[in-house]
């Protein structure tokens, strides 16, 4: 496999649900595949809210971390090859500036290069409701070619817990790139 075939951007963004991204990222770790990292400033605040984690703990699962600050990091720029790029979770300042181009981050620049170079990208929107506006958004970057996924259980795995909810939501967003995992229960099979 070449190089890009496994090496990842993972974004986290100021929605709620970091988990997602931090289970993302040790599921792409046990599955050798290099990530790369940024947090928003207010992924920072979310992890601190929601999890017991420090962020420097989250930083070490990833093989590279960036600043949210440095537009000159090598994922800003689409001469450095990856996979694609999960943002997980997304929040709608980030998809707006995903589906629109206005980037202020590197995490929402790091996503438009993957877009441009036509690198598969998945948006794990965390949000409700959602009004006109945030539609008319999701609509701008699916046509852009970005994979919108809000992480929505699946209660046909009968979860029996947290973690079995984040584990199978994870488990799909891999199955996009085609990342096998343990983490799905598949329809149809034992």
């Amino acid at each position: 496999m070449s190089l890009s075939s496994r090496r990842m951007v993972v974004g986290i963004s100021g929605a709620s649900g970091a988990v997602y991204g931090i289970r993302l990222l040790e599921a792409l770790r046990k599955v050798d595949v290099e990530t790369h990292l940024v947090i928003t400033r207010s992924g920072k605040r979310t992890i601190f809210h929601e999890t017991n984690l420090k962020i420097e703990d989250v930083r070490t699962l990833a093989d590279a971390y960036y600043p949210s600050e440095d537009i000159g990091a090598a994922i800003s720029s689409g001469s450095f090859r990856t996979m694609g790029m999960v943002v997980a979770p997304c929040s709608i300042r980030s998809l707006s500036e995903i589906a629109y181009g206005n980037t202020t981050s590197l995490l929402t620049r790091a996503c438009d290069v993957a877009l441009k170079e036509r690198r598969k990208v998945v948006l794990m929107l965390r949000e409700t409701p959602l009004r006109l506006t945030h539609l008319k958004a999701m609509q701008a970057a699916a046509e852009d070619g970005a994979l919108i996924m809000p992480p929505v259980p699946a209660f046909y795995t009968r979860p029996e817990s947290l973690e079995d909810i984040i584990d199978h939501t994870v488990g799909r967003v891999l199955d996009y790139f085609d990342i096998e995992t343990d983490l799905v229960r598949r329809w149809g099979e034992d």
